[in-house]
């Protein structure tokens, strides 16, 4: 995301949420956020401090992933009331745990430079086992070193190396691509390059292809390149980074070394800057028909845009299997005076066909619901 001379800046907007946490009345905030008619939104947890990725466990349990304070979080609603009245702390003093994915009982965390499981979670999360080492063996760099999990229609594990720069080309093939490996660790392999730093990737229902959002880099201005979304299709996929931006924007240090036509375009184009995050196709049975296997997108927003933009969650028309269209699903986290009043990082549907998001600035998960008109 950033050039070796300014890496200080990104670690400290990453770990501001947990020096100047709002502290203020979460309702006050809800009241500002604006959804589509039969849509309301309330907090399922709070005190999650810089919550990230999310994930599901057995019996409705619900994993949280962080960032600054290395913590990894477990949250149940017992009563069903819509709130998570039991929060657990599965482990502390990770390096950056910023990944949760959850299969056969147990839970995986992607830190930098390794993933490691948590067997049997479901029956102690008051007194957490301690780790089993999946994997060590990925790069310890901290800019765009953090991981994002989830187990693909194969059984594999997914997740992403990003770029170690804003710009540049790596020495090492593992940076800026995507992995998979066996639950065990073994027959690592990576199946796409060119990816600056992807937070959020799952598959369309029905066709099951794998879809990315990638983060443009920065300092080409306000308005370009575009954030991406990726479909990935086969082993070996290049996705442009660092020669081409957004299918047809040359960089202007590495463009003259290779053309755009060589690599993958993107399915979809978002706007410059926003930090496209989690995504989640929608597969639950509460909303409307009309939402039914579509995007929804967590943009977390930009952080050095002369005008802020993103902060919401967008939702992706999907057509014959193609993105069509893009609208606001819930917006107002950015106000007209350009306060921040949160920053949506990553989605989860739990079984009842609500969703959960996490907002690593005001340190929550929101729940949000459909109810039907009388």
């Amino acid at each position: 995301m950033y050039l070796i001379k300014i890496v200080l800046l990104p670690l400290l907007l990453l770990t501001l949420p947990l020096a100047c946490a709002k502290s203020g009345d979460h309702q006050e905030v809800l009241k500002q956020l604006h959804l589509p008619d039969g849509f309301k939104i309330s907090i399922y947890a709070g005190n999650i401090p810089n919550a990230r990725s999310l994930a599901l466990g057995d019996n409705g349990v619900v994993f949280v992933g962080t960032l600054s304070g290395g913590r990894v979080y477990a949250l149940q609603d017992n009563n069903n009331d819509g709130v998570a009245e039991k929060q657990y702390i599965i482990a502390s003093g990770l390096n950056m745990p910023n990944g949760v994915a959850y299969k056969d009982g147990s839970l995986y965390v992607g830190e930098v430079n390794r993933i490691i499981r948590f067997d049997h979670i479901n029956q102690q999360l008051a007194n957490p086992p301690k780790p089993v080492v999946v994997y060590d063996r990925f790069p310890s760099d901290r800019n765009h070193g953090w991981k994002y999990l989830r187990f693909g229609p194969d059984n594999k594990l997914y997740t992403a190396v990003g770029a170690p720069c804003n710009i540049c080309n790596p020495d090492k093939e593992i940076y800026a691509s995507l992995i998979r490996l066996n639950q065990d660790g073994s027959d690592i392999e990576i199946i796409a390059r060119g990816i600056r730093n992807t937070v959020g990737f799952d598959w369309q229902p029905g066709t099951k292809a794998l879809f990315f959002s990638d983060n443009g880099r920065d300092y080409l201005g306000d308005d370009a390149p575009p954030d991406e979304l990726n479909k990935w299709s086969v082993k070996g996929e290049h996705f442009g980074y660092p020669y081409c931006h957004g299918g047809d924007i040359p960089d202007p240090e590495f463009g003259a070394l290779k053309k755009c036509r060589q690599f993958k375009a993107p399915v979809w184009e978002f706007r410059a800057h926003v930090a496209s995050l989690g995504i989640r196709f929608y597969q639950g049975k509460q909303f409307p028909d009309v939402f039914q296997n579509q995007l929804f997108v967590a943009e977390h927003g930009s952080w050095n845009r002369t005008m802020p933009q993103g902060y919401r969650i967008a939702l992706i028309k999907f057509e014959q299997d193609k993105p069509v269209s893009e609208q606001d699903f819930i917006s107002g986290w950015l106000t007209k005076n350009g306060k921040v009043l949160g920053r949506p990082v990553d989605i989860l549907t739990l079984p009842d066909g609500s969703l959960l998001i996490s907002d690593d600035d005001r340190g929550v998960i929101y729940k949000v619901e459909y109810q039907s008109k009388p």
